[in-house]
């Protein structure tokens, strides 16, 4: 029996996906139903399901920032009213990616594309971690765990953001805290019009910049308003004068 979890924001989209998983009652039961990324989250880490249908845009949690908090992630068909996320979902080797209102035709596809890939990996397929562009392309906040909860760091709380081995440290006025990403990943996710890779090791807000000085040959220092000091080198130099028009 292969456990099933409903995330979605909407009772009758939840109720739905209920009636269609109905037939499939001998293979597929349903543990949980959530109506947000908190509740999935604490769901998924109880029943640990081997299926997840997942809306994106919902309160408190969005389904993409519910998945990167989740250190093993079971398969997921994701189910929503957007179609713009449709691609990064595949790319990121979802299932299947399901519009609302989600017709019957294609629920039967996906649960058999899954059926028909579960037993080929012998456990239910592992997603990579996920990053949402739902303002505007980019995201306007960082979401870690900090001692078992669940932290939301706002973009314009960040001072700066620095490479820590297999994680990524982000400094903020409230404090310091990890995350395991790279910061290649993180940049991805944030507005490049906000963020600038200065260094390798280092991804900074322009608004924290105060000023910044030469350093060893091509390199410079970049005194923050947080008073801290980075790195910036030959080609963060160069991303910030096309950004900053010097």
């Amino acid at each position: 029996m292969y456990k099933v979890i409903l995330i979605d924001d909407e009772p009758l989209a939840r109720q739905l996906i209920r009636s269609y998983l109905q037939p499939h009652s001998s293979a597929l039961t349903v543990v949980a139903e959530c109506g947000d990324g908190f509740d999935g989250f604490k769901a998924i880490q109880e029943h640990n399901p081997d299926l997840v249908f997942l809306d994106i845009q919902m309160p408190r949690l969005n389904g993409f920032e519910m998945l990167e908090l989740l250190d093993k992630q079971p398969s997921v068909i994701f189910t929503t009213a957007f179609d713009e996320y449709a691609l990064k979902a595949f790319e990121a080797h979802a299932i299947d990616y399901l519009l609302k209102p989600v017709i019957k035709e294609r629920f039967e596809k996906a649960i058999e594309k899954w059926l028909q890939l579960t037993p080929v990996k012998q456990t239910p397929g592992i997603i990579p971690l996920l990053e949402n562009n739902i303002n505007e392309g980019y995201q306007h906040r960082v979401v870690v765990k900090d001692n078992g909860l669940i932290r939301i760091i706002p973009a314009q709380d960040i001072h700066y953001i620095e490479a820590d081995d297999d994680y990524v440290r982000i400094i903020t006025k409230a404090g310091n805290y990890l995350k395991k990403s790279t910061l290649s990943h993180i940049e991805q996710t944030l507005d490049p019009q906000q963020f600038v890779r200065v260094h390798r090791s280092y991804l900074v807000p322009v608004n924290q910049l105060l000023r910044i000085e030469p350093y060893e040959k091509e390199s410079h220092i970049a005194l923050l308003q947080c008073g801290a000091k980075v790195t910036v080198s030959k080609t963060g130099m160069a991303k910030l004068k096309s950004l900053l028009g010097w």
